[in-house]
């Protein structure tokens, strides 16, 4: 199963390099790392408001400072894994379920999703 393990909390100082390093190397040498990344500072984005067929802009100002996410046996593995981060403050965790859970999507569809992502 995948997690996405949001940090989304500014609390304490920032962690240093090295020590986001060790973590991430603990990470890749279990086999779970799929992806992690920080974004740039909220104020380089925007945030997107949808009411009543309006879209409103926004500065960014969330709270999400990265994110890594985990391919793990079950959600306790990734909150075990979290409590290792070296981040301080808080986390979100949650799940992302596979394609097959969408029973929306027909396979035709799943298959020109699948040759678009692959096409880019």
């Amino acid at each position: 199963m995948r997690f996405l393990v949001l940090v989304t909390s500014r609390d304490g100082a920032p962690p240093t390099a090295a020590a986001l390093w060790r973590y991430n190397e603990e990470l890749v040498r279990a086999g779970v790392l799929v992806a992690a990344d920080g974004p740039a500072s909220s104020a380089r984005g925007a945030r997107v408001r949808y009411a009543d067929g309006q879209s409103t802009f926004e500065e960014g100002d969330g709270p999400v400072t990265g994110y890594w996410l985990l391919d793990v046996a079950s959600r306790r593995e990734a909150v075990e894994l979290a409590r290792d981060c070296p981040c301080a403050g808080g986390f979100e965790i949650r799940r992302v379920p596979e394609a097959a859970e969408f029973t929306a999507l027909s396979p035709e569809h799943e298959d020109y999703l699948r040759a678009q992502i692959a096409y880019r």
